[in-house]
């Protein structure tokens, strides 16, 4: 018998600003006089989803901002009511929904402890058995009496997470809150989960926008948009499919042409990059290569003041700004200077190395021996790599490819 069941859930919301009260008196004397009322738009949040989950399974739920991650969570926790449709869940919930939820800002972190223990049906011997341990994972052994509402976010959503993964809860629910605190406390935090979902089997929804974490720590995906269940399976599939997703939307979406530069706040003036381009060995513009395509990054800047022993670089990185490759001119070009004028530099890439995705171009000058800055950009161009010869599940398994050769022998 499933864990969780979802049955035709759909959960519609008001869209509008509350009526006045002079919307309010008419609507009524409508409806004394049987005629039609003035009602708000209705938004369906969620809209007939349904699907079942089996104990012990870990599941992520992704999607678009707005496509109802967290509404469905906030049910399956029974923190809202459905419209239409029902959730049966069988069993305890643990839920980490939000920074702050469950937790009482008026209680200490110690009193917040025991009653999420006391919610969740736990008794007080247990959760003085376990206290120890859930303070020592908070790290927040320092302020563990001291009002919740002194916290800041980070502590707050440290505590909450202690608490939820270490309270003998049947189902954890997670929605974005495992990229909370340093780093240290975030390796902790995937550790932790690991164990939850490795050792101990527990039932696991996890939402979050960071897919490579769904697929490491998830067998299942439930892909959402727009209210609706659009995927239903395999971790690896569905999130290689919401990738290729959102990659077709930056790249139709994303302007070919340069829109930041002249706007930079690292620009001093001095130098000015007016166009940008990727040419092929045919020399036409594309913004679509193959990966290991031998292309050249054209750079065209005007010089308007003497610069003196210029260096010029050139990155590429992802487009949520995961610096992959950076390249200068020190080594290969020895410019005296730069008089007044438009200069065309060209960066030539014999293979470009990097897997499946979109990307964008970084570039910037520096001038003399301290590398002063004058000009500095990063998104100026937006490009798609594609493959014909890279297997489709492999498309997603990093950034570059892993050179080597592969021999074997009887032992």
């Amino acid at each position: 018998m499933a864990i969780i069941e979802v049955n035709h859930l759909t959960k519609e919301y008001q869209l509008g600003h509350l009526t006045s009260l002079k919307e309010t008196a008419l609507n009524t004397l409508r409806r004394l006089a049987f005629q039609p009322v003035h009602e708000r738009e209705l938004f369906k949040a969620l809209d007939d989803v349904n699907f079942h989950i089996d104990e012990g399974e870990v599941v992520g739920i992704i999607g678009h901002n707005g496509a109802g991650k967290s509404t469905l969570l906030k049910h399956l926790a029974n923190i809202s009511n459905p419209t239409k449709g029902e959730v049966i869940v069988r069993g305890s919930v643990a839920p980490l929904i939000e920074v702050g939820a469950g937790v009482n800002p008026e209680l200490t972190g110690r009193e917040n402890i025991y009653l999420n223990g006391a919610i969740l049906g736990i008794p007080k011997k247990v959760i003085q058995q376990k206290l120890d341990e859930i303070i020592d994972f908070s790290e927040l052994e320092q302020f563990i009496d001291t009002p919740v509402k002194r916290y800041s976010s980070g502590m707050t959503v440290k505590l909450g997470f202690s608490i939820a993964t270490s309270m003998e809860a049947d189902i954890l629910i997670i929605d974005e809150v495992l990229a909370v605190g340093d780093l240290a406390f975030q390796r902790k935090c995937f550790d932790r989960m690991e164990d939850l979902i490795r050792r101990q089997g527990k039932t696991v929804l996890l939402v979050s926008h960071n897919i490579r974490q769904i697929e490491r720590l998830c067998n299942r995906v439930i892909l959402l948009s727009k209210g609706s269940v659009i995927g239903d399976g395999d971790a690896n599939s569905l999130c290689a499919k919401f990738y290729q997703a959102n990659d077709k939307k930056i790249s139709i979406d994303s302007s070919t042409t340069l829109s930041l530069a002249n706007n930079n706040e690292w620009a001093t003036g001095e130098i000015h990059l007016k166009d940008i381009k990727i040419i092929n060995s045919s020399g036409n513009s594309i913004t679509e290569l193959k990966h290991t395509q031998a292309v050249t990054i054209k750079l065209v800047y005007e010089v308007k003041n003497l610069v003196r022993h210029p260096m010029f670089g050139v990155g590429i990185h992802t487009t949520d700004f995961i610096y992959l490759a950076t390249q200068q001119s020190i080594n290969q070009l020895k410019i005296e200077k730069l008089d007044i004028g438009i200069y065309e530099f060209n960066f030539e890439i014999e293979s470009f190395p990097f897997m499946p995705g979109v990307y964008s171009i970084r570039a910037g000058v520096a001038e003399g021996s301290a590398s002063r800055t004058i000009f500095y950009a990063e998104n100026l161009l937006h490009f798609q790599v594609i493959s014909e010869n890279l297997a489709d599940k492999t498309w997603n398994e990093g950034l570059v490819p892993l050179p080597g050769t592969w021999t074997y022998a009887a032992a």
